[in-house]
């Protein structure tokens, strides 16, 4: 496409751009977590149950709350990207139609550029929201998941949803960025984000016992964040959290620990597990997720 046929595809209505933008946003939500679900707690399950990080399946009650939380963030997420696509528009932001103005080496470095913006505004935004003043208005809702699903991916209040979508007006205001890198950018997203939510360590073992873990993040890492309220606050890399000092003691362990296990023999523990929960109606995690609404995670 050249830059006409880029700008052409967004000559609509508002309605229908708004209708367009969130479409595709709940499309890739649908897709990807979907695709995970499907994988990790139906085709697959008995086959990588030895992998899963929490050795019990999240409830059908979770998985609701969080699909019903999911929804209203695609919402916002395109009402965000549509006035996002609208000020692009109007020539207020270094989004371009053109890949020939900039050339393909830097398309593709914007996407890596991004990438590296978004981890960095997670990581700060994520850490400031544990705020005692700000967590429960602003990410309490997420928290209710302590044994997540992909589908908590975009399980977040209102509030949290403009937020995380913050990050669509701030890479193009200020990157250049075509929109295919854009699209390519989300792509990873959504990928990196309903992969640390799937409740499984899909990384090799010797990860921890190579330099990679002083970059790349993992399931692993996120699944404790859910399951502790506060440390490992990083989305895509782990550099933030070492600088930071923020991953939890026993990350490393408890990582070494999950991709150490046996698979043989090891389905039947966890189905139990999984069904003793199912018995009980997760009474405990009940429990647990009604404490979070009364608790600040993080004192600064």
């Amino acid at each position: 496409m050249n830059d006409m046929d880029w700008v052409s595809q967004f000559a609509v209505s508002l309605d229908e751009l708004i209708s367009k933008v969130t479409t595709v946003v709940a499309l890739r939500y649908v897709i990807f977590a979907g695709l995970a679900w499907f994988l990790g707690y139906v085709v697959m399950k008995r086959r990588w149950i030895h992998r899963k990080i929490i050795e019990r399946m999240p409830t059908m009650t979770d998985m609701r709350r969080e699909l019903l939380y999911s929804i209203s963030s695609i919402l916002i997420f395109g009402l965000v990207g549509t006035l996002t696509i609208l000020v692009a528009l109007r020539g207020s932001t270094l989004m371009y139609w053109d890949v020939g103005q900039y050339g393909w080496p830097w398309f593709f470095a914007s996407i890596g550029i991004a990438i590296f913006l978004h981890d960095t505004y997670f990581y700060w935004t994520h850490r400031l929201m544990h705020h005692r003043r700000l967590f429960r208005w602003m990410h309490r809702v997420h928290h209710l998941s302590t044994n997540p699903s992909p589908w908590a991916a975009y399980a977040f209040g209102p509030l949290e949803a403009v937020v995380q979508a913050g990050i669509f007006p701030l890479a193009v205001c200020l990157l250049p960025m075509h929109p295919l890198a854009f699209g390519l950018f989300m792509v990873w997203q959504i990928t990196f984000n309903v992969a640390g939510h799937t409740g499984y360590e899909f990384h090799p073992r010797w990860l921890m016992e190579t330099p990679l873990r002083y970059i790349l993040n993992t399931p692993t890492n996120h699944v404790m964040h859910h399951e502790k309220m506060s440390g490992n606050y990083g989305i895509y890399f782990n550099i933030w959290d070492r600088l930071m000092g923020t991953n939890h003691a026993t990350y490393e362990d408890r990582f070494r620990q999950v991709t150490s296990r046996p698979k043989s023999g090891h389905e039947l523990g966890a189905e139990r597990k999984s069904k003793q929960e199912s018995d009980t109606k997760a009474e405990p995690m009940t429990s647990h997720s009604e404490a979070v609404r009364e608790l600040s995670i993080e004192e600064y």
